[in-house]
């Protein structure tokens, strides 16, 4: 879908406009916004609006043909809700999702968009939105089958209606959304592939490909190098698999040469059985994603290399399987980590924790500003926020708390949400070990809790935050897939600290 940015003054000239669709707002209270009302010489939509053929309701629409004075081949008519004065983010959002639906069944070639801004946000706002219901949309999961689905209707232009005093800011804003939307897609396609084809190297190589095209600087550790660095914890993860681990290293350096980097690091196990500690057969094919972190990781380093941003970014991807076998790691084996720390596996199936610890360990060389781990890591953080928001874990003192504002600020202002979750000494007494420094897990109570604070023992240097996406990663059921959370939040946070 290609997008574009048009201008003019939507009092006189929006009718005129020749196009296969023009869509528009209407409200509950019969009321049209600005640009329906340019569209409504003749009293069309007004008398669709009075039949009850349409209700204003957020998400309800209607489709006119032949409306009378107006250049367009159709009008699309979207419900706002009931407030002219104040459309709320809810009510915009469920407006373009409907006008995404209705556009992908209509034989018009090409569409305008003219809805309002939302009360407290900004054009740019309201761009990425439409952007990304509308990718959101089109994209499809059929890479794998041998018949692709072919869909002969959709529109396949959009125009984006705005001022000429809001034209300069919009098309930065267009830019930027397309951009992050092209990283959704990326991790979703990654996310979605079978384990079989996206393997640690099939990362490694995904990530190659992105340091080409973008020019950033890539370095892929293999096991004799990450033998040499002691990383003895992300290493035990990798013993049952017959896959190469690799540990990836991107670097877009885009701001200045002195700037401290920000660090993103991304759980890529690519294939999760739970190792020895074996997880149960009954959806054990959706632990594909146990790699979302890696590739929301990847899509947010795409999305910023086609900003060209202005900051100096790191993504660091320890990759592996965690597969049962003979050589596989046993519970009760007790394993170094990079760090020095002994760590007392209880559990093989708590591995996500063992190959980010190292990694983290590792980043310090880095000198980062700040550094942000994301992970599908615990059952126990769906259990806790479901799948509407990401859990978001960090030290809570004055650096960590502006970091986790930070966040949940690019949340809101994406739809991509987090919430954020406790990080206390108390709950470290459940990873006491008899026998190392800590165990790998804490037991059932505040199971993403404890995994949070296993992940803060190795992170005392730097600013840190953790993120556990692994209620948010993947939709399970009928509309199974990899939903490409949380790129919308990442690249927002990386681009509001570039500005």
């Amino acid at each position: 879908m290609d997008f574009s940015i048009k201008t003019f003054d939507a009092k006189s000239t929006l009718n005129t406009s020749k196009t296969g669709c023009v869509v528009v707002g209407v409200f509950e209270n019969k009321k049209l916004s600005v640009a329906a009302t340019a569209l409504d010489k003749k009293g069309d939509i007004s008398a669709a609006l009075k039949s009850g053929d349409i209700t204003g309701k957020a998400g309800s629409f209607l489709v006119l043909r032949n409306v009378g004075d107006v250049a367009a081949e159709r009008v699309l008519l979207v419900g706002l809700g009931n407030d002219v004065e104040k459309i709320t983010e809810k009510s915009f959002i469920q407006a373009t999702q409907a006008a995404a639906r209705a556009l992908s069944t209509l034989a018009a070639g090409d569409a305008i968009f003219a809805l309002p801004d939302v009360a407290g946000r900004d054009t740019a706002w309201t761009i990425r939105t439409t952007v990304l219901a509308l990718r959101e949309s089109i994209f499809r999961a059929d890479g794998m089958k041998s018949k692709k689905e072919v869909s002969t209707t959709g529109v396949k232009k959009v125009a984006l209606a705005v001022t000429a005093a809001e034209a300069a800011a919009a098309k930065v804003a267009l830019m930027q959304s397309v951009a992050m939307a092209n990283g959704v897609d990326l991790t979703k396609d990654l996310g979605n592939l079978p384990p079989n084809i996206c393997t640690p190297t099939f990362l490694a190589n995904s990530a190659r490909q992105i340091a080409t095209d973008y020019k950033m600087g890539i370095e892929v550790l293999e096991r004799k190098q990450l033998q040499a660095l002691k990383m003895e914890s992300f290493l035990s993860v990798t013993n049952g698999s017959v896959e190469p681990p690799k540990f990836i290293v991107l670097k877009h350096m885009g701001g200045k040469a002195k700037d401290a980097p920000t660090v993103l690091v991304g759980k890529g196990i690519t294939f999760d059985s739970g190792g020895i500690s074996l997880k149960g057969g009954l959806g054990m094919d959706e632990m594909k994603y146990d790699m979302g972190g890696a590739a929301s990781v990847l899509g947010t380093m795409r999305a910023i290399g086609e900003m060209k941003l202005k900051l100096n970014v790191i993504a660091v991807i320890p990759s592996c399987e965690n597969m049962p076998s003979g050589s596989a790691t046993r519970p009760g084996d007790i394993v170094t980590s990079m760090s020095g720390q002994t760590i007392e596996i209880l559990n093989t199936d708590a591995e996500g924790r063992l190959i980010l610890c190292d990694a983290l360990t590792y980043v310090e060389r880095m000198k980062p500003a700040v550094v942000v781990d994301l992970a599908t890591l615990t059952g126990a953080c769906v259990t806790a926020l479901g799948h509407h928001n990401s859990g978001l874990f960090t030290r809570h003192d004055a650096a960590h708390d502006k970091l986790a504002e930070e966040l949940l600020t690019a949340g809101k202002d994406t739809g991509d949400t987090a919430w954020r979750m406790p990080i206390e000494e108390a709950y470290n007494e459940q990873l006491k070990s008899n026998f190392a420094d800590m165990a790998n897990i804490g037991g059932p109570a505040g199971g993403s809790i404890t995994a949070a604070c296993f992940l803060e023992r190795f992170t005392k240097s730097y600013t840190w935050a953790h993120l556990d996406i692994a209620g948010t990663a993947w939709k399970s059921g009928a509309a199974k897939g990899s939903t490409g959370r949380p790129v919308p939040l990442l690249t927002t946070f990386l681009m509001n600290r570039a500005d």
